[in-house]
């Protein structure tokens, strides 16, 4: 899938640089025990090498050369510690500073909004959106007003980002990804071993869903309307009859249902709590739109 790199490039799962050894260097400078680590450049660290180290990782991370996080042979995702650190070296470096926007905005100078033109064969419909340096927009991928894309996240190609949606930094979506309106990927910059939030390959995400603190949806995979998921939230497969941990499995067709609270007070009140349940698989062959419709009828 393209979650591992971009299309017609290999990546090492492990840093998640290209494995031409491009980057290396980069990779190397905001490891732990460099001059841009988790405490900061050392003193003996040029302010001018510094900024340009961070320049470079914007860029990379623009063009989708590196990736925040990447998904291995087996499936698991893994983030990458020094590309978080080099985003908040951004942060921790940048100026407070007036920037040209309509209506005026103030933020850290080396993380403004992305300048978005013709060659990037994207659609930014206007209308309120703001894409954030350092972030991916893959060509085909068209993004409508207002959302936002924040700083290290990775949108692929072909993928939609519907009205008033939120990718949180250094989410990872992957192509033919459909967002539907108001849904909400969370970020997360800190810890910076944290896993992001993973949407893969040709997943249809409903109106209002939310995902949240490393929550994984596979290739495939059909968010109803109201899905909540965090990387605790239990995920109940009536199909399978099993249940699964902060992820939702390949195909699975997922919508919000109710489980009975435990306890006495709980009885006397019939009370119940949220609970996402996988309600069927989808064909191969089946339309999101079409198989989410049945699913809820």
């Amino acid at each position: 899938m393209s979650a591992a790199g971009t299309p017609g490039t290999m990546t090492d799962s492990s840093t998640g640089t290209p494995s031409d050894g491009r980057h290396g260097a980069l990779a190397r400078f905001f490891a732990e025990d460099g001059p841009a680590g988790s405490t900061g450049p050392s003193a003996g660290t040029d302010r001018a090498e510094l900024l340009a180290r961070v320049e470079e990782l914007l860029r990379a991370l623009e063009d989708g050369s590196v990736r925040a996080a990447t998904r291995d042979e087996e499936g698991t995702w893994q983030a990458h510690a020094w590309v978080k650190r080099g985003i908040l070296a951004a942060f921790r470096h940048g100026e407070t500073v007036e920037l040209d926007w309509p209506g005026g905005a103030v933020d850290r100078s080396l993380v403004p909004a992305r300048r978005i033109g013709l060659g990037d064969g994207v659609r930014l419909v206007p209308g309120g959106t703001s894409v954030r340096r350092g972030a991916h927009l893959a060509a085909g991928v068209v993004v409508m007003p207002p959302s936002y894309v924040n700083v290290g996240a990775h949108v692929g190609p072909g993928s939609m980002v519907d009205s008033h949606v939120l990718v949180g930094s250094c989410a990872q979506v992957g192509e033919r990804v459909h967002l539907s309106t108001a849904v909400q990927l969370g970020g997360v910059l800190e810890p910076v071993g944290a896993t992001p939030v993973v949407v893969e390959d040709d997943v249809f995400v409903g109106a209002q869903c939310g995902l949240y603190e490393g929550a994984v949806v596979r290739r495939g995979a059909v968010l109803a309307p109201g899905v909540v998921l965090t990387s605790g939230t239990t995920v109940y497969d009536l199909v399978e009859q099993r249940e699964h941990r902060g992820e939702v499995p390949e195909g699975a067709v997922v919508v919000p249902g109710s489980r009975p609270a435990r306890g006495d007070y709980a009885d006397v009140l019939g009370l119940s709590l949220y609970a996402p349940v996988v309600v069927k698989y989808r064909d191969a062959s089946t339309d999101a739109a079409t198989v989410l419709e049945d699913a809820l009828r």
